[in-house]
């Protein structure tokens, strides 16, 4: 696909001014130049035309909000020049994969006061002896070169991945509130087991002392049923002995 008619599809009917990134890797450019992205894209901060047939730059607009452009696996050689006036706040520049072979094509990167990382892997320079001193040296600015500082340290994980190891703000918070609920819980948990083990002895105690009450009732019973005998026992003989007068 032709990079116009791909840029057309990109745009799905937005205006220009509105797009903030741009990608259109693996279409084709008809000449070997930028086609399609003008300064009308006032906004644009990302650019990527990776593998499009890219011979030069010479031809990519004034885009003065570009920060990161990425036309890896292209046939640029030179002509970096145009970066440097129409790209100023440019700070990530992919070039990997091109056919750039000597240190004085990038020396324009100079002027590129914002640049703090190139990647220039699998370009025929990247195998000079001392490019990564060359290159730091050449371009100051510079905090990584295909990935890695001048201590061959690597480039750290994005933002959002060291925002996720921090995590949000305020979880410490949240986690002590939850451990104090918790507590509060447990807490309040013992206390009502403890109050109902107190209300079961209590219970206890009353169901034994009814009991003593029902064993005295039943004493009283039987002690009224065994004087009523005895006064039945005198009664009879009384009434034998009326008989025995008679």
């Amino acid at each position: 696909m032709e990079m116009k008619k791909r840029i057309s599809l990109e745009l799905r009917n937005r205006n220009p001014a509105e797009v903030v990134e741009l990608v259109v890797d693996n279409c084709r450019s008809s000449d070997g130049e930028v086609e399609g992205v003008t300064d009308e894209y006032t906004q644009l901060e990302v650019l990527s035309m990776v593998n499009v047939g890219l011979a030069s730059l010479s031809k990519l607009p004034s885009l003065p909000k570009l920060r990161k452009l990425e036309v890896s696996d292209n046939s640029i050689s030179a002509g970096l020049d145009s970066l440097v006036e129409n790209c100023p706040g440019l700070t990530y520049l992919n070039l990997s994969g091109n056919k750039i072979k000597e240190l004085s094509s990038i020396e324009p990167l100079q002027n590129l006061k914002n640049l703090r990382s190139l990647d220039l892997y699998s370009c025929d320079v990247s195998s000079l002896e001392d490019y990564r001193d060359g290159v730091f040296k050449l371009l100051p600015q510079l905090t990584f070169l295909d990935g890695f500082d001048p201590e061959d340290n690597e480039v750290p994980d994005s933002e959002d991945d060291e925002d996720d190891e921090a995590g949000p703000l305020g979880d410490d918070d949240d986690d002590e509130e939850e451990e104090g609920s918790d507590a509060d819980e447990d807490e309040v948990g013992l206390s009502y087991l403890m109050k109902e083990g107190i209300q079961d002895e209590e219970d206890d105690g009353d169901y034994v002392e009814d009991e003593e009450d029902d064993d005295d009732e039943e004493d009283d019973e039987e002690d009224g049923a065994a004087v009523q005998g005895e006064k039945r026992k005198r009664d009879a003989d009384d009434e034998g002995d009326d008989d025995d007068d008679e």
